[in-house]
């Protein structure tokens, strides 16, 4: 058993008040009923939040025609908070066991003795927002055997390797699944439970040709196994891999930057990750200031939605168990509204927008969930037939480490095709990409109408950019 403490709480109860913990279940409503049995035990004057947490994992890695790595990981776990005269305490089990449950309340409690008193603290309370009905379980993954996962593992690798013959080798071909269920209960008269499934596949293709050796990836997702395409992943992995062979360093400039989706979505999740409540409050967010303004690009809108199935990281309730919500962050290049957990929407005077991420073995925080814009009118075949001279952005490198989230300042490392004349041209790379992400939002140009959900927390499309500093040779 393993019990970690973050700061504290009084006493742990009674052998007398210890309610019957056993027979636990693994579907939501056994999950929601261990957490209230430990919600049950608050004393006089404490607030309980409880949130119990069961997880599977699956990842298959095949290579060279043989299975590398199968690995299968189950997890299920508890964390407790006690709130107390705005002193909080919190402590979490990777078990569910009777006696674990009981000695994480015991850690709580004796952890509020060690809080600094903050009158923003608290367990959130219901707000009246419904919970969306969302279809994001599937049985089929569940009873989805491991042979079957294998076999598609094998079928990726054998045709990545097949799809073009300057294709050397497969650096990775991966299958992988998560089914997730989770319930949270509260002295406040919050009941939420969840449950998702996910899945996915992806392939890294070597391309080799005169001694130069090039890289790609290509991907597939979906609730179910049945959603995957394994043939859309390898073709995607040996094209993205085949057209960076010949690449050269391009001349430095100041020209127009398209980025493509995978690139995109990062981008917009680094702009959506500085409309966090919590970074603005401490004064790490560059829009600290800027609610209201005018930040962006009018063809900008900017949300948050994880009531959209179609999003991979789509929920119905947030970490504090209050339903999610669509949240519009930036419309029409105005910035609208920053997200916010409970405690974060008291010390700002407003109200949760449903943004609060944990695990169980954490405290809230805030973060967005399910980020997209809203899409153009034009392909991105389109957008590059518009553009006399520039660069289609296909890859980076040190993005999120490049970006100084209170300045805007960042520089990345890329790579892709050149456009000349409207049409794509030789592969480049080894460049940088260097701005301000205000100016980046500022100089948006135009959006392509392929947005799409990706693994992550961002969906991606084409973006078009006017001129940027790309530093070559």
């Amino acid at each position: 058993m393993t019990v970690r403490r973050r700061c504290g709480c009084l006493g742990s109860p009674s052998a007398e008040r210890r309610p019957d913990v056993t027979g636990t279940r693994d579907d939501e409503a056994g999950l929601l009923a261990i957490a209230e049995r430990v919600v049950a035990m608050a004393a006089p004057g404490e607030a309980i939040e409880a949130v119990v947490v069961h997880e599977r994992e699956t990842e298959v890695r095949a290579y060279e025609g043989e299975i590398e790595s199968l690995t299968s990981a189950e997890s299920r776990g508890i964390g407790v908070r006690v709130v107390r005269d705005g002193r909080q305490g919190f402590a979490y089990a990777g078990t569910l066991d009777a006696d674990a449950l009981i000695e994480v309340l015991g850690e709580a409690r004796d952890n509020v003795e060690f809080a600094t008193p903050d009158e923003h603290c608290a367990v959130a309370e219901p707000d009246g927002v419904p919970v969306a009905d969302l279809d994001l379980y599937r049985p089929a993954l569940v009873a989805h055997p491991t042979e079957a996962k294998v076999a598609m593992a094998l079928e990726l690798e054998r045709l990545t390797r097949s799809a073009d013959p300057r294709i050397s080798g497969v650096e990775s071909a991966e299958y992988g699944d998560s089914t997730s269920a989770s319930a949270v209960a509260t002295t406040t008269g919050i009941r939420a439970t969840s449950r998702e499934t996910g899945c996915f596949l992806s392939a890294y293709a070597l391309a080799e040709q005169d001694g130069e050796t090039q890289t790609g990836f290509g991907f597939s997702l979906g609730r179910e196994p049945g959603d995957l395409d394994v043939a859309t992943a390898a073709a995607q992995a040996a094209e993205r891999s085949t057209r960076m062979l010949g690449s050269v360093k391009p001349a430095s400039g100041r020209i127009a930057v398209v980025l493509d989706p995978w690139v995109s979505a990062q981008f917009l999740g680094i702009v959506a990750g500085t409309l966090n409540g919590e970074s603005v409050q401490k004064g790490r967010s560059l829009f600290a200031d800027r609610l209201g303004d005018e930040v962006a690009s009018p063809l900008l809108t900017l949300v948050d939605d994880p009531t959209d199935p179609a999003a991979t990281s789509a929920t119905a309730t947030d970490g504090e168990g209050l339903a999610t919500r669509r949240n519009v962050l930036v419309s029409g290049g105005r910035l609208e509204r920053f997200v916010h957990n409970s405690e974060t929407a008291r010390r700002a005077g407003t109200t949760s927008t449903g943004s609060a991420v944990r695990g169980y073995s954490s405290t809230p925080g805030v973060g967005v969930r399910a980020v997209s814009i809203r899409g153009g009118d034009r392909t991105p075949a389109e957008l590059v037939a518009g553009i006399d001279d520039g660069v289609l952005v296909q890859g980076v490198s040190g993005l999120h480490s490049g970006v100084n989230p209170v300045s805007g300042d960042f520089s990345t490392g890329a790579e892709g095709l050149r456009i000349r004349g409207g049409e794509l041209a030789e592969p480049i790379r080894e460049f940088t990409i260097a701005s301000t992400i205000q100016k980046m939002l500022t100089d948006l140009v135009a959006i392509g109408d392929d947005v799409q959900w990706l693994p992550m927390r961002a969906a991606g499309v084409t973006l078009v950019f006017g001129e940027l500093t790309v530093s070559g040779v």
